[in-house]
């Protein structure tokens, strides 16, 4: 919200200097983000708040008032004219090529001058030709033969705004000879307004915090028009009044259309309006001044679309397939919760957000139906969402205006268009009234405060506070006061909600820089851990270490998005989706059903600048409940993808083999390691979403945790890989995170450093090819006890030498006991029962 000071002062004194009120507002939640001085002498520092400090001082002498007598012809250029202009003490000719001076080239002495911003040699100002902000220093010179020393001044060379196809042309009234600076001099806060804190959306809005915060008293404007023309006869409609709990018409007769006073227009472009003409500026005004946004209406319009009957204004949401041409000639096709504001022949404008174009006012326009309302501040935003159309209406409906600021705004706008535009203002307003919200009532008392506030205020100050912000306080006995909530907010609760936020106020205007800083007196609660999480860390860092990258991505897909990652021959996912009531974007339509999918979403967006992905994402997927409640029965997934070499390439010789299925299954062996799984092992599986063959079922203790493996061919050709990676397997794996972590003990035997030295052997023994080598290395451990450390396998070779359905696997293993060092029999009788087992129960034979 930009607020010009001189706007700002209308309403309130300001005696302290600019710097500290922007700290004390700022101190108070209206933070001031930067002060744009406009003419008026910088500040030397930027003071407490350390608010950005910007903008150009005019020069009292040489920056002033003028007027022009005439305009004549520059002899020696068609597009520069020569003005005899007097600055207050002497004539000057002055060369200058503003176009809205040439229609009065020529025309001899004009019957009334044209008072401009006169910058004499030598003052600083900004160059109008050159793009953003450079200053320049106006110096002698000679311009088609003709002397040039000074100039009248655009907007732009004076830092006003960006617009420099003209010079000012001030009102009739201005001082010839007066510092610029004392007769249009402002400064502009630019205040960051929070959500919650919309009433402030206005100068008086902030004029109101301003007195609150100064303690100085606050001049309320006065909600009055002078209405002496005959009353006009129309009708209001309003359908639903949970949409629109108020609308107020009033009718202004025989207006000019025309530029508005320059002062008004100023006022508009400090504040980051457009001036349009003195009818649409009227509302604008109002709007930014009291925080009604309001629309007018071509009368004359409405009365022919009536057919001769009184006007009948209809508010009521769109019908299925309506569409209406807004203000900015675009035609849109509006959903059914809409709020449209119509007559009997159809709809005039979208409510709260923009007018239609059949109804704006034009220069031909004569007769004004003003509007002021009230509108459901959601639904509000949910259509400026929707039709993607910001607008300074729509931004202070969206958070909340009170329905009683309608007919006070309207009767501003209508005095405005008075002064401004000429006219006489109808007897009468037209107020439809079905929904006053009821302005909350509460009790505070001063322990409340001090509770919440941790320090005491007496009760005189807490209601003095209050008072400041315009609160009615009543006096209960005691500590305790009643108090009622002013007519322009609508941001205080109820009860407990209620309290809370008088307490806000209360610190806000008392000061939160006089509450001491305090160390906790109260007990601390008791610590107690969160086991979920800290397992779910402890899988985390365990992937981490491995060279996994974790990725958070949307809960949000769409059913067409998930099923790639099945075969498109496999039956679908027939269990219901979730879907959002109202969603975001199309491509986010319901709860997802499965982690994995949103991962492969992922690498296939990542593969195109990455040649090696190792990616892992814990998560929820939504499935449908049968909880009385209505909740999803969300469950913990975890999910793994690795594409790529295994190791990228370097100054040092590396690893660049594709990663395949073994280095997936090592990863998750590791990980029930570090976790400390019971009984796990893989087992051979078939799954719609990998390769058959190349596939596997983990277990702990018979139980399936997940499924992993290579995605099949049909699967990896729904998603779109780069070429490079063709001919690479993509690995992926789907668990249970929930399975897992259940199974993590929350306790597990360890055993000290050995004192012995270990003895390593190698077992080569030749098994039918179907036997899984992890059946033999168990048959080892069992056999060999608490002796056998460990059992690794290095090597498998299948070939003539060995037969036809057989394979030679070669394990190393290490024995080692906790008690003693082991000697060359020891060991030979261990593996002489290792070998004896392994031939009775699995037929194999010791490979020579």
């Amino acid at each position: 919200m930009k607020v010009p000071i001189s706007w700002l002062k209308e309403f309130v004194d300001i005696d302290i200097p600019l710097t500290d009120l922007a700290y004390k507002m700022t101190m108070a939640g209206l933070e001031v983000e930067e002060i744009r001085y406009v003419g008026l002498p910088l500040p030397a520092g930027a003071g407490k708040a350390d608010t950005k400090i910007s903008g150009l001082a005019w020069d009292r002498e040489k920056i002033v008032v003028a007027a022009i007598h005439e305009v004549m012809p520059h002899p020696n250029a068609d597009r520069l004219v020569l003005c005899k202009l007097f600055d207050g003490q002497q004539e000057h000719i002055v060369l200058t090529g503003a176009p809205n001076l040439f229609e009065y080239k020529g025309q001899g002495p004009l019957p009334k001058p044209l008072k401009v911003a006169y910058a004499k040699e030598g003052a600083q100002i900004y160059d109008g030709h050159q793009p953003g902000q450079v200053l320049v220093t106006l110096k002698r010179a000679k311009i088609r033969g003709v002397d040039s020393y000074s100039m009248a001044c655009s907007e732009k060379e004076l830092g006003i705004s960006d617009e420099h196809e003209g010079v000012i042309l001030f009102d009739d009234d201005a001082p010839v000879g007066a510092p610029l600076a004392d007769y249009i001099g402002d400064a502009v806060l630019d205040v960051s307004l929070l959500p919650n804190m919309a009433r402030c959306a206005s100068i008086l809005g902030i004029a109101r915090e301003v007195a609150a915060i100064l303690d100085r008293p606050l001049r309320q404007p006065r909600f009055e028009a002078v209405r002496e023309g005959p009353p006009f006869e129309a009708t209001i409609e309003i359908t639903n009044p949970e949409l629109n709990p108020r609308f107020v018409l009033g009718l202004i007769r025989d207006v000019h259309i025309g530029p508005s006073p320059y002062r008004v227009q100023l006022r508009l472009k400090l504040a980051g309006m457009r001036p349009i003409n003195n009818v649409v500026d009227a509302t604008n005004y109002v709007m930014l001044e009291i925080g009604e946004p309001l629309h007018a209406f071509d009368y004359d319009v409405l009365a022919r679309r009536a057919g001769g009957k009184p006007v009948k204004i209809i508010t009521r949401t769109a019908k299925k397939g309506e569409k209406l041409t807004t203000l900015d000639d675009v035609e849109r096709a509006l959903d059914e919760s809409t709020v449209l504001v119509c007559d009997t022949a159809g709809a005039l404008s979208i409510a709260g957000v923009m007018g239609g174009r059949e109804s704006e006012v034009s220069a031909t326009t004569r007769n004004i139906l003003l509007e002021g309302a009230a509108w459901n501040f959601i639904n509000i935003r949910k259509t400026a969402r929707a039709q993607n159309l910001p607008s300074e209406a729509s931004y202070r409906f969206s958070r909340g205006v009170h329905p009683a600021m309608a007919e006070r705004g309207l009767l501003a706008g209508l005095e405005r268009m008075r002064q401004w535009a000429g006219g006489t203002v109808a007897a009468n307003l037209v107020d439809a009234y079905p929904l006053p919200p009821k302005d909350p009532v509460i009790e505070l008392s001063a322990a409340d405060v001090e509770r919440w506030l941790g320090i005491p205020i007496p009760i005189e100050e807490i209601r003095r506070c209050l008072e400041r912000l315009e609160f009615a306080c009543q006096p209960l006995g005691g500590d305790r006061l009643r108090v009622t909530t002013p007519d322009h907010r609508l941001d205080i609760g109820e009860g407990v909600t209620g309290v809370a936020d008088l307490i806000e106020e209360v610190a806000r205007i008392y000061g939160y820089d006089r509450i001491p800083e305090t160390r906790m007196a109260d007990r601390l609660p008791p610590q107690l851990g969160n086991p979920t999480l800290e397992k779910e860390e402890r899988v985390r860092d365990l992937l981490v270490v491995q060279g996994l990258q974790e990725i958070i991505s949307y809960r949000l897909t769409t059913p067409e998005r998930e099923a790639r990652r099945l075969r498109p021959d496999s039956p679908p996912d027939d269990q219901p989706y979730l879907r959002l009531v109202n969603p975001i974007s199309t491509d986010k339509v319901v709860l997802r059903h499965s982690v994995l999918a949103s991962v492969l979403e992922a690498a296939e967006r990542n593969a195109r600048v990455r040649e090696r992905l190792a990616l892992f994402e814990i998560g929820p997927i939504f499935l449908a409940s049968e909880d009385p409640s209505g909740l999803p029965d969300e469950r913990q997934r975890l999910a793994i993808v690795l594409v790529g070499p295994r190791a990228l390439p370097t100054w040092q010789p590396a690893d660049s083999a594709p990663l395949d299925f073994y280095d997936l299954k090592g990863i998750l062996t590791a990980l029930c390691d570090g976790l400390r799984l019971p009984e796990i092992a893989c087992e051979p599986a078939e799954h719609p979403t990998f390769h058959p063959g190349k596939c596997a079922r983990l277990t702990s203790r018979g139980e399936t945790l997940g499924v992993f493996g290579e995605l099949h061919p049909l699967v990896r050709d729904r998603y779109d890989w780069p070429a490079a990676y063709a001919r690479l397997p993509i690995l992926a794996a789907d668990l249970d995170l929930d399975l897992i972590l259940a199974r993590i003990p929350a306790l597990y035997p360890v055993a000290p450093v050995p004192e012995y030295p270990p003895v390593l052997e190698d077992l080569a023994v030749v098994v039918d090819e179907d036997l899984p080598a992890g059946r033999v290395a168990e048959l080892i451990r069992q056999t060999g006890g608490k002796v056998v450390a460990e059992v690794r396998l290095f090597d498998v070779y299948r070939g003539e030498q060995i037969g036809a359905g057989k394979k030679s696997l070669a394990y190393r293993i290490t024995y080692q006991a906790p008690d003693k060092t082991l000697s060359d029999r020891d060991v030979a009788g261990i593996r002489t029962r290792i070998v004896r087992r392994l031939e009775q129960e699995l037929g194999a034979t010791l490979r020579a």
